[in-house]
């Protein structure tokens, strides 16, 4: 073999191997883009708000279906923390102080966890926002926890839903749905 046949060779071995690496990275972001249908997201990052007297109540989540999936002592274990979406944990930010079950929750930005129960759920609102799941999730950051009973409902919410609604004049609410359940936490602006 003639030193130019070698070199030949040789740079069809290195051009083969840069195309693998390449391969291989499109393979990782085709991975990624598994977890999407016809380019969308099964787990939409969305948000809900809603402007209650003189505070602007914001709550900011990335929405799963259910996907005939059991979630709620399935998919979403009982008695187990929850970052009360998929993803990133769910966060919740209001500018004015607002009164939860007779709890003064201070204006700010909120990790907004869940710990759903056979019976009663733990809402928590934790002062660390900006988390990956629950993953770095620390009880001792909680700034508020609140226990509410779930109502069941008749139909399957297939898509997890968050509302902020305006009640009254000082009131609103927030309102979680989702497979065959709903909570429903009332609050008003302090």
């Amino acid at each position: 073999m003639n030193l130019k046949t070698y070199f030949l060779f040789l740079l069809l071995g290195v051009s083969s191997l840069l195309q693998a690496q390449v391969d291989e990275k499109e393979d990782h972001s085709s991975h990624v883009k598994s977890t999407k249908t016809a380019g969308k997201s099964l787990s939409p990052h969305t948000m809900a708000m809603a402007m209650v007297d003189v505070a602007h109540v914001h709550i900011d989540y990335s929405a799963p279906s259910v996907r005939d999936r059991v979630i709620f002592g399935g998919l979403v274990g009982f008695d187990r923390v929850w970052q009360a979406g998929a993803h990133n944990a769910t966060w919740l930010s209001t500018d004015k102080d607002l009164l939860i079950a007779g709890k003064k929750l201070p204006a700010g930005k909120y990790g907004f966890f869940l710990i759903p129960g056979k019976k009663e759920w733990t809402l928590i609102f934790n002062s660390r926002w900006e988390q990956h799941g629950k993953d770095e999730y620390n009880e001792a950051e909680d700034v508020l926890r609140l226990t509410l009973k779930p109502e069941d409902l008749k139909e399957v919410q297939e898509v997890l839903t968050y509302e902020v609604n305006k009640t009254g004049e000082k009131s609103g609410e927030l309102i979680f749905s989702w497979e065959k359940k709903k909570l429903r936490l009332p609050f008003e602006v302090k």
